[in-house]
């Protein structure tokens, strides 16, 4: 343990000199197959190149739906210690919480926020409060593309800038992205910055601009299936005009970027009635997880794990890493790359743990248990090594799933029955850290 302490210190004092700029990209329940480098029929050229020429994490965990993945990402903590397991529109952290953009402005980080904010959908438990300097976007969940609306009640109205409802015009991955891109042109030159990007794509209600359909591969039938490869593409070039940003501006080579979604992906109808009409595709999400089972909402692999790549080309060679990673990572890697020292007195309580050594191939790390919440803790799972603990149910009733993930990555053969050692094991650890949650509650809003 002094060993890897002594080699974290190194690590991170040999980055302090030139603090890279962060770009967090996180896609809205992309599937693990949606892209093509994953056997997707969508073409995602700059994705793609983003694979070849960085890092690709090939076991990448986040939660199995989207609140609760950017409570981990902001805090690296469990989402079950805020109470959160579904998406909601409520305030999500207490105001006092020790952000990932609050930690980074401490340093001197410039911190924005250009999407999907989804964790308090009033302007007051909006991102502003939570140490974005500049905010923009969607204070609750997935939008309408060209309405910028979201489900029908008190939240629907949504679109704002800097915590000011604001009325725009033009598709919202577009917005997003022209937003970033402005943000970075008129930052202040001499101080390094941290780019939160949450799109809306590829979340329902699909409806992509003609020239975007135009373009999809003739072999994609289907309404709803055009739509939902058109948004992948449309995605795929927004991320490729942001690179281009990043190059014109001689940022590219000490700017960290990691791309990720922050649940599987979906099979939902496109149409869902909750949201105000906009003559949108009827039909069926065509998102693939293949191989893996399951989907959004779901603690099968299929839900909760999805691809993720990172690229730092002053620091980071490129190839695959297979190590188990995890959402709440995020925080103590981020911060420990910048330069923040965390309190000593351990008041963060992160659940994640610092992946530098893990990118730079210093030190292959031991296993560590890594804990998920479905929604409203109606399952609990718990990965150590290469075993996976599915608990469904409430008690006295459960039902209680368990796979080797190097053996059976598809989670076909359930080995509860032949392995009741195993699986009392994995409980144990479940249980201890299933202790947590619901710990730090933010208080109840009037």
């Amino acid at each position: 343990m002094r060993i890897l302490i002594a080699l974290i210190a190194c690590l991170t004092t040999c980055l302090q000199a030139a603090p890279p700029n962060i770009v967090f990209i996180i896609a809205d329940d992309l599937g693990w197959a949606d892209v093509s480098f994953h056997g997707g029929n969508a073409p995602t050229p700059h994705l793609d190149q983003l694979a070849a020429e960085g890092i690709e994490l090939t076991h990448h965990y986040v939660a199995p739906v989207c609140t609760p993945t950017r409570a981990g990402l902001m805090t690296g903590r469990y989402w079950s210690r805020f109470g959160i397991t579904s998406p909601q529109s409520e305030r999500g952290l207490p105001i006092e919480t020790v952000t990932l953009p609050k930690a980074l402005k401490q340093i001197g980080y410039q911190t924005c926020l250009t999407g999907k904010w989804h964790l308090g959908s009033k302007p007051e438990w909006g991102p502003n409060h939570y140490g974005f300097d500049h905010a923009y976007g969607s204070l609750g969940g997935g939008v309408g593309p060209y309405n910028h609306r979201y489900k029908e009640g008190p939240y629907t109205h949504t679109w704002h800038r800097n915590g000011e409802l604001i009325e725009e015009q033009g598709h919202v991955t577009d917005l997003i992205t022209s937003e970033a891109i402005e943000w970075i042109k008129a930052r202040k030159k001499d101080t390094p910055f941290f780019l939160y990007l949450p799109y809306t794509a590829i979340h329902l209600p699909l409806k992509e601009p003609q020239p975007w359909l135009d373009q999809v591969p003739a072999a994609i039938q289907g309404d709803v299936a055009r739509h939902y490869a058109a948004s992948i593409m449309h995605l795929d070039d927004s991320i490729g005009r942001l690179l281009t940003t990043l190059d014109q501006a001689h940022l590219r080579q000490n700017t960290l970027i990691i791309f990720t979604s922050d649940n599987g992906g979906s099979t939902a109808e496109n149409n869902d009635p909750k949201y105000p009409a906009d003559d949108y595709p009827t039909g069926k999400l065509t998102a693939s997880n293949h191989p893996l089972r399951g989907q959004k909402g779901q603690l099968y692999e299929g839900g909760i794990r999805v691809p993720t790549l990172l690229s730092w080309p002053a620091e980071l060679k490129p190839g695959k890493i297979d190590t188990p990673a995890h959402i709440t990572d995020w925080m103590p890697t981020l911060t420990a790359i910048a330069g923040w020292a965390p309190p000593k007195d351990k008041t963060l309580k992160w659940d994640g743990r610092n992946l530098l050594p893990v990118l730079t191939r210093k030190i292959q790390p031991g296993p560590r248990p890594l804990y998920w919440a479905a929604p409203g803790f109606r399952a609990r799972a718990l990965r150590f090594g290469d075993h996976k603990l599915i608990v469904s149910g409430q008690n006295p009733t459960f039902t209680t799933e368990l796979f080797n993930l190097k053996d059976d990555p598809s989670e076909t053969q359930d080995l509860a029955p032949t392995q009741p050692e195993k699986v009392k094991t994995l409980r144990a650890l479940l249980d201890k850290i299933t202790r947590t949650d619901r710990d730090a509650l933010p208080p109840k809003d009037p």
